[in-house]
Formats: C-alpha cells, sequence, structure tokens
C-alpha cells in the first residue's frame, strides 16, 4: 500500500518554493508544482483505465488549498464512479458557450449555405441588432422562454416582420448549439406549441403579408405615369409589372437568363431572391412585346452582367424600386388626386402589390385559368402528388395572358384575350 502523504496546513503549503512536485496531503493525489521560475499551481494526479493523468487545478495562492482539496475531493468522486474527471471538465467546458459564440460558429459553418453573401449579411446583422444586446453574453444552456421573450416583446408589435425573421434565426442558433452539445431539453425560440402561446400570431398582425396593390381602374393612369419616367429604377419597376415578377428576381436579372429570340426569361432555382428553392424546377417567364422592346432598349454596361444596374453598377435596393412608386403616388396627389392607394387598406400601392393586382386581373378581367395565373406568380399549384405529374408549365398559353396583362396596363383593355365589358 502506498505511503499516504503527510496532510500540510495553509503555513506549511505557503513555504513551499523549492522547485519540484510536493504532496500536500489530505486527498490521495494533491500536489503543487513549483517551477524553476517559482511560480507555483495545482496538480492532481491519477490512473483511470490503467493510465496516469495529471489535471490542472488552477495557480496558488488564487486557488487556495482548501478550494484545491475541494476540487481534488471532486475529482475523487467521479473516480468512484468510473469517470475521467479530465473529460469531464473538457465536456463541462465546451457546454460553456454564450449565444454571442453560438452565433459565429453557426454563421462559420452554416451560412456558406445561404444564396448571397447580402442574405449572409442581413442575417447576421439583424441578430446583431436585436437578439445579442439581450442574449449575447448568456450561455446558450441557460436560455429560457423568459429570456427569449424579453427579446423579442419590445419589436413584436411594431417591427413585427423583423421579430419574426429574429426569432427563427434565434431558433436555428439554438438549435444548432444541441446539436452542438451545448444546451439540452425544448427549443424556448420555438413557435409552434410554445411561443404562439404567449404571442399574437404574426399574420394575425401583419394580415397575412398581403401587401397594398393598385386598384385595377388606376392601373393604366399608373403605368402611364411610370413610362413617363426615365432612369434604370424606373424601368426596373416597368419590367417587374410586365412580367409580375418579384421585386428580387428584377433586380438580380442577368443576361444570359434571357433567351431574347425565343422571349423567355428563365430563373434558375435557388438564385438570389428568386424565391424558388434549390431543389425546385427553373421559372420560366414568357415575354410579352412590350417587355422585349423594354429590354432592347436598355443601356448594357461593359463587364456588368446585370439587367437594371444602380449608377455605381451593382444591383439596385428595394427601396430604390419602391421609391419609384412612392414619387409615382405623391405626383398625383400634387395633381388633386387620391394618389394610388389600396382598396382594402387605403395605403400607398408597392411594388410586390402589383402581383395581386396581376391576380385579381386574371380573375375578374379575363378569362385565364386561375392555375395559370399562379405558375406565372410561380406559386405551387395542386398537390404534391399532381406536382410531380403535371410537368408542364404552360410557357405559350402563358405567353397569351401576358401579352393581355401588358395590354391592360397600357389602357387598351379587350386586347389580347382579355374579356371585354
Amino acid at each position: 500500500m502506498p505511503k499516504r502523504a503527510k496532510e500540510l496546513g495553509p503555513l506549511e503549503v505557503k513555504r513551499l518554493i523549492k522547485p519540484g512536485v510536493h504532496a500536500v496531503g489530505g486527498v490521495a493525489g494533491l500536489s503543487l508544482q513549483v517551477t524553476e521560475t517559482g511560480a507555483r499551481s495545482w496538480l492532481f494526479r491519477y490512473r483511470h483505465n490503467g493510465r496516469r493523468r495529471e489535471a490542472g487545478l488552477g495557480p496558488f495562492p488564487d486557488v487556495p488549498l482548501a478550494k484545491a482539496r475541494d476540487y481534488a475531493r471532486e475529482a475523487r468522486d467521479l473516480l468512484r464512479q468510473g469517470r475521467d474527471p479530465i473529460a469531464e471538465r473538457q465536456a463541462a467546458r465546451r457546454k460553456l458557450l454564450t449565444f454571442c459564440q453560438a452565433v459565429e460558429a453557426y454563421d462559420a459553418e452554416k451560412t456558406a449555405e445561404f444564396n448571397s453573401a447580402l442574405h449572409r449579411k442581413q442575417w447576421r446583422a439583424s441578430l446583431e441588432k436585436h437578439a445579442v444586446p439581450v442574449l449575447g453574453n448568456m450561455m446558450v444552456a441557460e436560455i429560457t422562454l423568459q429570456d427569449v421573450l424579453a427579446m423579442l416583446r419590445p419589436i413584436w408589435l411594431e417591427k413585427t416582420e423583423t421579430a419574426s425573421k429574429v426569432r427563427q434565426r434565434v431558433e436555428r442558433v439554438l438549435d444548432y448549439a444541441t446539436v452542438a452539445g451545448h444546451r439540452s431539453g425544448e427549443n424556448p425560440a420555438r413557435w409552434r406549441g410554445n411561443l404562439d402561446m404567449v404571442l399574437p400570431a404574426p399574420t394575425k398582425l401583419t394580415g397575412g403579408r398581403n401587401y397594398p396593390a393598385l386598384k385595377l381602374d388606376d392601373a393604366a393612369s399608373w403605368f402611364a405615369a411610370l413610362l413617363a419616367r426615365t432612369g434604370n429604377s424606373a424601368r426596373a419597376l416597368e419590367f417587374q409589372a410586365l412580367t409580375a415578377a418579384r421585386t428580387g428576381a428584377v433586380r438580380f436579372a442577368t443576361w444570359d437568363e434571357f433567351d431574347l429570340e425565343r422571349g423567355i426569361w428563365t430563373i434558375q432555382p435557388g438564385r438570389q431572391y428568386s424565391k424558388i428553392p434549390p431543389s425546385g424546377r427553373p421559372h420560366r417567364v414568357p415575354l410579352s412585346t412590350c417587355a422585349m422592346k423594354l429590354l432592347a432598349d436598355l443601356p448594357r454596361a461593359k463587364g456588368n452582367a446585370l439587367v437594371f444596374w444602380a449608377p455605381r453598377g451593382g444591383a439596385f435596393s428595394d427601396a430604390s424600386i419602391a421609391a419609384v412608386m412612392r414619387k409615382i403616388h405623391e405626383g398625383r396627389l400634387r395633381d388633386g388626386g387620391h394618389g394610388y392607394l389600396d382598396a382594402r387598406s387605403d395605403k400607398p400601392a408597392v411594388p410586390h402589390g402589383l402581383r395581386s393586382t396581376f391576380r385579381t386581373w386574371v380573375a375578374e378581367r379575363t378569362q385565364f385559368d386561375g392555375d395559370m395565373a399562379e405558375i406565372a406568380l410561380a406559386h405551387k399549384v395542386g398537390s404534391k402528388v399532381q406536382q410531380a405529374y403535371d410537368r408542364s408549365d404552360q410557357l405559350e398559353k402563358r405567353r397569351d395572358m401576358m401579352v393581355a396583362w401588358s395590354a391592360f396596363l397600357s389602357g387598351k383593355p379587350g386586347q389580347g384575350g382579355e374579356r371585354r365589358g
């Protein structure tokens, strides 16, 4: 049986200054290590599964004798349970991850999957602005429902869309932390069966993301006012109106997406701001004569693949295109009119609302099939089974519809297949 070390007191330990490893007793394996430079620190020596190991317990006198013995006793308790103290400490250290660190780790490993650097930047910026000030220094293992609510409530009613996105992003970061072993249990940022019990649904607050749309009777006068405006941003809005496309799809459109001989614009799955997932099919947009003429008249920038480019050469922002629509609205107000307002909300129409105007026109003023309009809007039609078997996108039929739509916008009702009177 090995000789048991004499149990030293605090004063005796303080006098240990000779370089080497000195057993201090009280707990088997506890020693004070003194280096040639005079630095002193605690060591706990033990065997686990036949392997000799050493665990550092901190510097002396920062860690006093009594505390070192407490650490050593805890380690002995783990050994009696068949657990390795060093492995346990490393596992505990891995779990001590703050929310800020979790955002960094997620950003480094997962945001490379995003479709664009801009999306990645916006994702990070939203968390840094709204989530990090509240959750940043908290350990992910300790974040609770109340902490998430403290972060969301100040913005939930006033900035509902932003708050909803932040909630989803916090949920993803915490899911990541759970899988990485830094937390366990339910995700406090989960919506269904959790936050939905205490926060009003975003769709109830925002009206289901119904963007203010042009009234059908205002469409021709609005389009005429748009044609009178100059600049690439106005042409981008005109092209968006003629194609009923999403703003992002137009802003980031590139010349290689267009077959100008056949009059087809093809948006590939996963393309920046196309809203078509990478697993989906390309979305083909048949171009009317008006849309083709618009493209033919556009100035091209050397070395720039963008169809609609801003003065500095990059893509237009959403705000730039929205500003064109706002100025048209304000111009009508100055002329004594009521502006261009949504029929339900009485709010000024916005670019994305043009898609709703197009859908209403198909339903109320034409004999075109509703499913065909949904395909034109890049919406899914029918059940998953129907989608799997129906591979036709009715391109040429939709071309007739887009020709009629451009005629309607141009103030020529009844042309191109539109129902008369």
